[in-house]
């Protein structure tokens, strides 16, 4: 059974107190094959009141482990790259992938505003097909012989340091 947080009103009412909370950039999900760990990428995401979560791919994802989150959240499923691409149109798309990367999530150059951080799954990361449309690919430095982190944690990473660069240092919401 599914913790959900005591929110007396309904879902639609939590979200439209949200709306205007909510910040511009997106996370995309590129045939993730871990419906449970999206759904933890669905709670992290809700934590910094992202415009949507967008899952590329048929596969589900478990709501359980959004912890109820995925109640409060636009989520869009398209079922392939291309539908996707042409859904986001005219916004910037960052791919995060370790091996193409050209600059750091750390690179102290601004983030764009209205960003789609684009992930890929923990077995086959993202194709090189996506990789080419993306208009940046941002790595994550490691520092052990892992080749890369759990898709969850790279979320939460990349929007942490998302947060940390919009809200500014120290600010608690």
């Amino acid at each position: 059974m599914a913790l959900y947080p005591p929110i007396e009103e309904s879902a639609d009412e939590v979200r439209a107190v949200l709306a205007p909370l909510r910040n511009s950039i997106s996370v995309a999900l590129f045939a993730h094959e871990n419906a449970f760990s999206v759904g933890g990428i669905i709670r992290v995401a809700h934590s910094f009141l992202v415009r949507e979560i967008i899952i590329i791919g048929t596969e589900p994802y478990y709501p359980k482990a959004s912890m109820g989150m995925h109640r409060f959240e636009s989520i869009r499923v398209f079922r392939d790259d291309e539908q996707f691409f042409e859904q986001v149109r005219g916004r910037l798309v960052w791919a995060v992938e370790k091996e193409r990367a050209t600059r750091s999530v750390f690179d102290p150059r601004p983030f764009p505003t209205d960003v789609v951080f684009l992930f890929g799954s923990e077995r086959g990361g993202l194709p090189s097909a996506v990789l080419d449309r993306s208009d940046e690919v941002i790595g994550l430095p490691m520092y052990g012989v892992n080749n890369s982190f759990p898709v969850s944690v790279a979320v939460g990473m990349v929007l942490s340091e998302w947060g940390r660069r919009h809200y500014g240092a120290g600010l608690a919401v």
